[in-house]
């Protein structure tokens, strides 16, 4: 329900603030895909791409939360494999965990297998190509961003809030994300396991086999630490033999 009183409330700003963490957290693989994508297009597209795809994504997700009876109907069985029931959530993230794997896959084979497959990828994407890629995949985890917002406040323009705040912070964040990624090649390949990752847990969650995410966030930013230690190390390294 519209309450706009109770945001103005002191539980109303606790809840807002914690929900729009709980966004951000939710949204660090959205931001890295993002990054990875736009990087494939030429430097004077990026920003329109990561700017159209992301307020497309915001529309959307807006419109989700103004039909979170149809989004909770999802979670209800649309047919049955032997014993097991199939929602319209579970097809969603088995598709997105899919499509993750099949773009991060193919990234991962670039990097490893050269720079001439990378450039005629490079000139194959196009802006509209790339918006799209976005939009589908932030689609994808919109589902279970709302599913928690919605289980833990009722009040939908609270969650309006937080989401758009969530999408500030992506667009703030993701040409920053982008160029670090493109500098550092070692750090752009952890981002690409971590997506693989993703993928995986999108799998296994539409298998219902649920894995916390947080336990994979943890072991991002630990493999980031040590990568930066390596990083600094190296940079030291090179110092001394000048």
């Amino acid at each position: 329900m519209l309450n706009y009183h109770e945001i103005l409330t002191v539980p109303g700003l606790i809840s807002l603030l914690t929900l729009s963490v709980l966004e951000v957290v939710l949204g660090i693989d959205n931001v890295i895909f993002i990054a990875i994508v736009a990087t494939k297009l030429p430097k004077k597209e990026q920003a329109k791409a990561r700017a159209i795809g992301l307020s497309l994504a915001l529309i959307f997700r807006i419109g989700l939360l103004f039909s979170i009876s149809w989004i909770m109907s999802l979670k209800e069985p649309l047919f049955n494999i032997s014993e097991f029931a199939v929602t319209g959530r579970d097809l969603i993230l088995f598709g997105g965990g899919i499509f993750l794997l099949y773009k991060t896959s193919i990234e991962i084979f670039e990097k490893i297998y050269g720079a001439k497959e990378e450039t005629q990828n490079n000139n194959a994407l196009t802006l509209k190509g790339a918006i799209l890629q976005i939009v589908f995949i932030d689609v994808v985890f919109s589902f279970d961003s709302i599913l928690t917002a919605v289980g833990l406040v009722t009040n939908v323009l609270l969650m309006i809030l937080a989401v758009i705040i969530a999408m500030l912070f992506m667009l703030l964040t993701s040409a920053w994300v982008s160029d670090f990624i493109n500098k550092h090649p070692t750090i752009k390949m952890l981002a690409l396991t971590f997506l693989i990752m993703i993928g995986f847990v999108l799998i296994l969650d539409s298998l219902h086999l649920h894995i916390d995410k947080g336990y994979v966030y943890v072991a991002l930013g630990f493999s980031i630490m040590v990568e930066m230690l390596n990083m600094a190390y190296r940079s030291n390294a090179r110092k001394r033999n000048e």
